[in-house]
């Protein structure tokens, strides 16, 4: 027998011997029953050949996972650590299979960012185009934003907040994430005139008002300050007292006055506490953020109105002005104000007098001094009175030429003729200037000869140059009488033989008017025909543009009455008639009673006309 038959044999040997031994170990191990061994079969590991689990590993392995590891399919806000930063970018890791992705506009609020800063964010984009982790800090931060919001409304907490941009009528403000408004009435304690200096920039607000129907927010700046000042604001105010003088700075300008910062306490300049000088508008002699000297003039109870005023702390002008300035003197000075009465003129810094618009002119035709002078003129004056104790001046401009009434007696003489410019009416006459300042009176008895004026509009206009004659002069009282109808005769006095009474004439009814009719002489007399006088022969009457004769029954110059009568032409000749056979019968000696009582009636029915 070879060696290697030998080894075989013992090799069989051993593994028989080792399964002789493990039946022996089974044999000894407890029995199981079927039923058990099926409940207690793990399956899972059959089903998946896998081997089988501890479950006390498998639950402390779940748990490592759920400590360490974020869910990139929920939307939850999380932390994560900002591990790299580059020029656009900022990289974050929220303990998932990959870092994620941030702009850093999202950031703008917060430019002191840098790695290792923990930062709330939310998973935007599981994976994009590129398998980068996408995620999102400002849909974080507006998430737990109005959380954050109203705690700090509720708790009364100053925020921090990133001014975005302008807006009408304020600014926007990053809080939080949540985009607030911020009035420009609560950046600052004073007006703010440039509003671009906080843009870009981190501030601190107080949340004064949140409207959660519409998820606005309204900050303030403002409160912050004036809580920081209302210590100082209160200790100002107990040390007010009247005529204290105090340093301030200008606030605001308005039309009415200046408002002055006084440390946290405002005062009011009126516009006339600011110059002994007359201003128009403040802004002519101070601008914002100037630092000046205010006087407290007076002030409330609760010296929360202040007034304030700056002139009185330079001396009164009046006070400062020439004593050798005197009545009668002539000075420079400068149109300040024009007024309907008459202008302001100053004649020294502070210093005003008035020049009544009648010392503007000799002429006494009144008009408005805007025709003379106007604003910022530089003119010369007469001083006509001064009192320094009431701090009032009367100045004259006509006083500087020659009063024109001066030689009126030798230009203006009684009888001399001028012409003259109608100036205005009166019921009873017209003015008429001859010159600057030398004014006539026509009455309108003066106007015409020939015709009735009830109005002088009538018969002249305003403006119209007018000749006229000097009919009376009184130097003192500076009356001056003129005419206008003496220019010419008198046409009365011709008519007065051309139409004399008993005079005949053919003319036309011109008109029929109450108790009679007109006719049309000539272009200077038109006669009166009474009701009476206008039966004709037959016993009709005239009507108008029946032309007939006329006898001038009355003619009266002095009140330019011209009266006519048809009937007492045809009764005139009848009169005449009977003269002749009256004549005629007692040539013939006419015997017979008839014809002398026919002659007798006739004659005294004449008479009865003729008398009446």
């Amino acid at each position: 027998m070879t060696d290697d038959h030998v080894n075989e044999e013992v090799q069989a040997e051993t593994v028989e011997t080792s399964a002789i031994q493990d039946e022996s170990t089974e044999s000894s191990a407890p029995t199981q029953t079927t039923e058990e061994f099926l409940e207690n079969f793990d399956w899972v590991s059959y089903e998946e050949a896998a081997e089988t689990v501890d479950e006390a590993k498998y639950k402390e392995f779940e748990k490592l996972v759920q400590d360490n590891f974020v869910d990139t399919q929920q939307t939850d806000v999380i932390k994560g650590t900002v591990t790299h930063m580059t020029d656009r970018e900022a990289i974050i890791d929220i303990n998932a299979k990959s870092e994620g992705v941030i702009s850093l506009n999202e950031f703008r609020y917060n430019p002191d960012l840098k790695v290792g800063d923990i930062v709330e964010v939310i998973v935007d984009i599981r994976e994009d185009k590129t398998g980068q982790l996408v995620l999102s800090h400002r849909k974080a931060r507006v998430i737990m934003a109005w959380d954050r919001v109203n705690e700090a409304h509720d708790k009364n907490e100053v925020v921090t907040g990133f001014v975005k941009c302008r807006t009408k009528g304020g600014m926007i403000v990053d809080v939080f994430g949540i985009e607030a408004f911020l009035p420009g009435s609560q950046i600052d304690v004073k007006p703010i005139r440039d509003y671009d200096q906080y843009v870009n920039k981190n501030m601190e607000f107080k949340i004064v008002k949140i409207n959660h129907e519409f998820k606005n927010v309204v900050v303030s700046h403002k409160a912050l300050i004036e809580a920081d000042i209302e210590e100082q604001k209160k200790e100002i105010i107990g040390q007010l007292e009247k005529g204290q003088v105090l340093e301030g700075t200008v606030k605001n300008i308005t039309s009415y006055g200046v408002f002055i910062d006084l440390g946290g306490v405002d005062g009011l300049v009126h516009i006339t506490d600011l110059s002994w000088n007359r201003i128009n508008h403040p802004g002519e002699i101070l601008e914002l953020d100037q630092k000046l000297n205010v006087v407290i003039l007076d002030f409330d109870d609760d010296k929360s109105r202040i007034q304030l005023g700056v002139k009185q702390l330079s001396q009164h002008p009046w006070e400062a002005l020439s004593e050798d300035l005197k009545e009668g003197d002539v000075v420079d000075g400068k149109v300040a104000v024009i007024a309907d009465y008459g202008a302001f003129v100053e004649v020294a810094p502070g210093v005003e007098g008035l020049v009544h618009v009648s010392e503007m002119s000799w002429s006494t035709h009144m008009r408005s001094a805007q025709d003379f002078v106007k604003v910022g003129d530089e003119v010369k004056v007469s001083i006509l009175s001064l009192d320094r104790e009431e701090r009032k001046m009367s100045l004259g401009m006509k006083q500087l030429s020659t009063d024109p009434w001066t030689d009126i007696t030798t230009k203006y003489p009684v009888g001399s003729k001028h012409k003259g410019v109608i100036r205005n009416f009166t019921n009873f006459g017209v003015f008429v200037e001859l010159e600057e300042g030398i004014d006539g009176l026509i009455y309108i008895s003066d106007l015409s000869w020939t015709k009735k004026v009830k109005h002088p509009s009538e018969v002249v206009t305003v403006g119209q140059e007018l000749e006229v004659i000097v009919l009376e002069l009184d130097v003192d009282g500076r009356k001056l009488s003129l005419g206008h109808k003496q220019i010419q005769d008198n046409p009365w006095d011709k008519y007065s033989k051309e139409f004399s009474e008993g005079t005949t004439l053919t003319s036309t009814i011109e008109e029929i008017v109450d108790k009679g009719a007109t006719v049309v002489l000539n272009e200077d007399i038109t006669a009166f025909v009474p009701n009476r006088h206008l039966e004709k022969e037959d016993g009709n009457k005239l009507k108008k543009g029946d032309t007939a004769e006329f006898k001038v029954i009355e003619f009266n110059k002095d009140y330019k009455r011209v009266v006519l009568s048809h009937s007492a032409v045809f009764k005139a000749m009848e009169q005449e008639n009977v003269k002749k056979a009256v004549k005629k019968a007692s040539k013939n000696e006419v015997s017979t009673l008839g014809d002398l009582d026919a002659l007798a009636n006739l004659k005294k029915k004449m008479n009865e006309e003729e008398k009446g």
